[in-house]
């Protein structure tokens, strides 16, 4: 398209226009004065100002607007649709926000659908410049679909440095899901390359578009699974003006303690058990005893008396309740103290509310509710639990096997909870002691990705975090990559809280080439064979490369040096236990890399990946090195080859495998 063309340059105009207009928002917002007399509300306001101002910063290399829909119906009217909403001086919209329902049709109408819109129109930039558009009629019905260069030339741009926002390229398919009710809880299956972490991201930004008022009283969470993830996803949700959603590990979700780092695999599978939960339910409330004295309470010269037999009919009252363990242990001394006030009645007195209030908060009734029901400490009570074999057989009567129990005993155990070294899987089960205790608070929604991973405790402890909210599942049932990964998507529902959701499939690749996705698709009847195989829609089939070689980590690095001038990231894959060989095989031949997981990993044009950490990121360019070693580096061949289907799928222009070791046979052919 020529750059002269006059349609062109009226967007362009429209767009400094857009601009300046959205320049114009931000400065009134900034020189707001705030009057208030109540410091409270002063900081409040404060934060309100500062959060608006950054959802009003304008990225010079972000497009403003991406599309426009010519409605037909009612008044042939115009709307550019873009990342954020913004209006000229008299109010009047200039962009529309792609979660507004006027931008619907911009991702779902068709020519059989046209859904009153006349002329779709998707606009191509360069480094933020607006260098062409492409019309879409879409009123005759009878016609072919037409193809868009720009959308192929979005979908497949390379990138370089942290995930960027879909809004210009979402399908039919996703939108559907992302702009999905906020009571609704959906599960995505999804295949490499299908956008489902970018889906999961774009649904939490429309519910905090649509559902605003409410969510941002009860908050919205991703879960991620580890912290490379985050920060490799953590501009895209800032990208789109939203800022109020969190985001975490489980690890850090469920941190009460320091913890030390993975237990043994087999170890942590049985702490990861849903049995365990039962364990724990009946390990806290034992702690409640039944009493075998009277509660005496002195009060002037009266002492008042609750038999033994009514103060254990008020605990078993409380404990058939269904109520929290804490909740009860605060109920109880009212309990006692109301019994005490009926004594007072039936002697005459007539004592009021503020009396009851007096005796439950006496000392003696509080040591005597203390007693019955004393404090549970959740690292304390896991900590005898793992310490003392007759406490442990005492609850997993039943649940766990001989062997079972023997195998969470500690052999060496620390002198106390505080000197212990916890695991993940530690934490998680105290996290359920916890939420045993003290009911978890309910957040509004919670984006939960790669969940095929978790274990069912871990399950637990992200479901209990929305338990009166929503969530959008996450994940991929054949790169399930740990020891406890979940079998089905309906058995981690059910740990989650979910069962009555429904799960979406996405097959349809968008940015894993076709050459890619059928080679690493050989994988799928031996790790997920229920699965649908994966398409590839890109036209272009990519780049892919299986090679034998001598030395194949410095044939990588050589690779590496080839690529390193093109355009996009590079990924330089590779067992856990090459990763040292890797950081010095680069740094012999003077290339700078980061290497994720480090502590100082910093963005990179290249990144050395250990194999364990591939999950969930892509790369222009990968560079694999051994599969079989990847292979072998897990428990069991089973969850190697996933773990290898997640690597091989990283690629988004072209895939280079390098071996000297045998490839796996599924890959011969």
């Amino acid at each position: 398209m020529p750059p002269d063309d006059p349609t062109l340059q009226i967007e362009k105009t429209y767009l400094s226009t857009s601009r300046a207009a959205l320049a114009v928002m931000r400065e009134k917002t900034g020189s707001l004065e705030i009057a208030s007399a109540d410091p409270v509300n002063t900081e409040f306001l404060k934060a309100a100002i500062w959060r608006r101002m950054k959802e009003l910063e304008d990225d010079p290399d972000v497009p403003l607007f991406f599309g426009r829909l010519d409605y037909l119906e009612p008044a042939e009217e115009t709307f550019h649709i873009g990342r954020r909403h913004v209006n000229d001086e008299a109010g009047e919209p200039l962009v529309v926000d792609w979660r507004a329902d006027i931008s619907v049709p911009f991702y779902r109408a068709s020519k059989t659908e046209p859904m009153g819109v006349g002329t779709r129109r998707r606009f191509g930039y360069t480094h933020g410049e607006m260098t062409a558009f492409e019309d879409e009629d879409l009123t005759n019905a009878s016609a072919v679909e037409e193809h868009s260069d720009i959308l192929d030339a979005e979908i497949e741009r390379p990138r370089s440095g942290p995930m960027r926002d879909i809004v210009a390229t979402i399908q039919p398919e996703q939108d559907v899901i992302v702009r999905a009710g906020v009571e609704e809880t959906i599960c995505v299956q999804g295949a490499p390359g299908t956008g489902k972490t970018a889906v999961g991201l774009h649904r939490a930004a429309y519910l905090l578009y649509a559902y605003r008022d409410q969510l941002s009283r009860s908050g919205v969470l991703v879960v991620g699974p580890n912290s490379s993830f985050l920060r490799y996803i953590g501009d895209v949700l800032p990208a789109l003006g939203e800022i109020e959603a969190k985001q975490t590990t489980v690890e850090e979700m469920v941190g009460r303690v320091k913890v030390a780092g993975p237990g043994p695999a087999a170890l942590d599978v049985l702490k990861g058990d849903a049995r365990l939960a039962e364990v724990l339910h009946r390990a806290v409330w034992s702690q409640v005893q039944l009493p075998k004295e009277p509660l005496v309470v002195p009060r002037g010269s009266h002492r008042w008396r609750v038999a033994a037999y009514q103060a254990e009919g008020l605990v078993n009252e409380l404990r058939t309740r269904g109520i929290r363990y804490g909740a009860g242990r605060a109920m109880l001394p009212q309990r006692l103290a109301h019994a005490v006030l009926l004594r007072m009645e039936a002697a005459g007195d007539s004592p009021d509310d503020r009396v009851q209030d007096s005796v439950a908060r006496s000392r003696p009734v509080k040591q005597y509710a203390d007693a019955l029901w004393p404090v549970v400490d959740p690292a304390k009570l896991l900590f005898q639990l793992f310490t003392d074999s007759e406490l442990l057989a005492e609850h997993a009567a039943g649940v766990l096997t001989d062997d079972e129990q023997a195998l969470l005993l500690w052999d060496k155990p620390a002198r106390s909870a505080g000197a212990a070294k916890w695991s993940v899987a530690d934490a998680t089960l105290i996290d359920e002691i916890a939420d045993l205790v003290d009911r978890t608070p309910s957040l509004g929604h919670v984006v939960l990705d790669e969940a095929q991973d978790l274990s069912a405790m871990q399950l637990r402890a992200v479901g209990r975090r929305c338990s009166t909210g929503s969530m959008t599942v996450l994940g991929d049932i054949a790169q399930g990559t740990t020891p406890w990964a979940t079998p089905s998507w309906d058995e981690a529902l059910g740990h989650l809280g979910k069962s009555g959701a429904h799960t979406e499939e996405l097959t349809a690749g968008f940015r894993v080439p076709g050459q890619v996705i059928e080679y690493a698709a050989r994988l799928l009847p031996q790790i997920a064979p229920h699965l649908t195989p994966p398409t590839a829609v890109r036209r272009t089939r990519g780049e892919l490369a299986i090679t034998r070689v001598p030395d194949s980590l410095a044939a990588a690095v050589d690779t590496v040096g080839q690529v390193i001038d093109r355009p996009g990231s590079i990924g330089l894959i590779v067992p856990d236990a090459l990763v040292p060989a890797a950081r010095k095989a680069l740094r012999d031949k003077g290339l700078s890399f980061a290497v994720l997981g480090d502590e100082d990993d910093v963005e990179a044009h290249v990144d050395v990946v250990p194999a364990g950490l591939a999950k969930g990121l892509e790369f222009d360019h990968v560079v694999l090195v051994e599969p079989a070693g990847i292979v072998a580096g897990e428990a069991d061949e089973r969850t190697g080859l996933r773990r290898l289907y997640v690597c091989l799928t990283r690629a988004v222009t072209s895939l280079a495998v390098l071996h000297s070791e045998d490839l796996p046979e599924v890959l011969i052919g």
